[in-house]
């Protein structure tokens, strides 16, 4: 169905707008399938934005499977958690101002999967001048679930070692550069796939750690012993068994921030361990941080993305394939999947280089 222009109304009334293109998620567990919508009426206090480039998170396979422990739709929603877009009606933000929103999707609130979303204010955030909307938008909450653990959870602090246990992917990809900016020591990555752990020493990691098949926890912690020595800072976005012998080489003091469990659900912590070396467990959960807490954090990753001192590979496809972008997403692409505006091509754009 095509689009119409919302019609402008005073500041005080609301604002209907048309249908518009949209992937849509029928029931738990279903993959999505491209239609429309009807968003719901724009209420003062909110922003109408056009989609330019829409990132693809775990998250939001995660919480579509409904199997998330924080979020479960089991009727018809529009998924996608965050986007960049421009301004096209607004009491709070200029008309064509080019902003990054979070996009809380519910069966009632279309997410950023859509030509347009409707966003509450305070989920809007403008991009600086100059930085480039499609890598703004892939480095939002991978950036953020790198930076925030790093900086404001662990502290880390220049010449320190750092460990991330899952560093494939976007936000581990982000944490090795981001640590290494910082000032890191020695910077470890520690993950599955061979040929992606190499490219990461490309980027700023010291060295990589290769998870093997049926490995005990043992065996890996004596790997990574021999590779990093103590390990002051851990990024974990797996948990389990990788986390199990990660702790084993803490350093006294040591930080670790939680921020996925892709190797399972629970993991044994000796509490001597814990104890004995005064180790510091926390976890940090991007959907629970407002974004005004977030304006640090994504302020330093624009300027860095601006001054090309970051790297990342970007697979963009347009809205109408949105199906192949999630598949691609559900087996770990090592890459960010990023959605455009429909009828835009695929492409393949190189990382950006340091």
């Amino acid at each position: 169905m095509s689009e119409t222009r919302p019609q402008r109304r005073g500041p005080t009334e609301a604002i209907v707008a048309d249908e518009v293109v949209a992937a849509v998620v029928d029931a738990p567990g279903r993959e999505p399938r491209i239609g429309s919508v009807a968003l719901p009426v724009r209420m003062p206090g909110s922003t109408l934005i056009q989609m330019v480039a829409a990132p693809m998170n775990p998250l939001d396979l995660l919480i579509a499977s409904g199997a998330f422990h924080s979020a479960r739709h089991d009727e018809p929603y529009v998924p996608g958690s965050e986007c960049v877009g421009v301004v096209v009606e607004s009491e709070t933000f200029e008309g064509g101002t080019m902003v990054y929103a979070e996009c809380h999707a519910a069966p009632g609130a279309p997410g950023a999967f859509a030509a347009r979303v409707i966003v509450a204010d305070a989920d809007v955030l403008p991009l600086p001048t100059g930085v480039d909307p499609v890598m703004a938008a892939a480095v939002g909450n991978s950036g953020t679930a790198a930076y925030m653990p790093l900086v404001e959870s662990a502290r880390l602090e220049p010449g320190e070692t750092v460990m991330v246990l899952g560093a494939t992917g976007a936000v581990g990809q982000l944490a090795i550069q981001i640590a290494r900016r910082l000032g890191a020591g020695r910077v470890i990555g520690v993950a599955r796939t061979r040929d992606a752990l190499d490219r990461l020493l490309t980027i700023g990691a010291d060295a990589v750690i290769e998870l093997l098949p049926d490995e005990s926890v043992d065996d890996l912690a004596d790997r990574m012993r021999a590779t990093a020595g103590a390990v002051d800072v851990i990024l974990d976005g797996l948990y389990g068994a990788p986390l199990e012998a990660a702790l084993r080489v803490c350093a006294p003091k040591a930080r670790v921030v939680n921020i996925g469990n892709l190797a399972g659900a629970t993991a044994e912590v000796p509490a001597g361990l814990l104890r004995g070396r005064q180790i510091s467990l926390t976890g940090f959960a991007g959907l629970h941080t407002p974004l005004r807490e977030k304006v640090a954090a994504l302020s330093w990753l624009w300027a860095a993305v601006g001054n090309g001192e970051l790297s990342l590979a970007v697979r963009t496809f347009p809205l109408d394939e949105l199906p192949a972008a999630w598949q691609a997403q559900a087996t770990s692409p090592h890459a960010k999947c990023v959605i455009l505006p429909a009828g835009t091509s695929s492409t393949d754009l190189p990382a950006t280089t340091e």
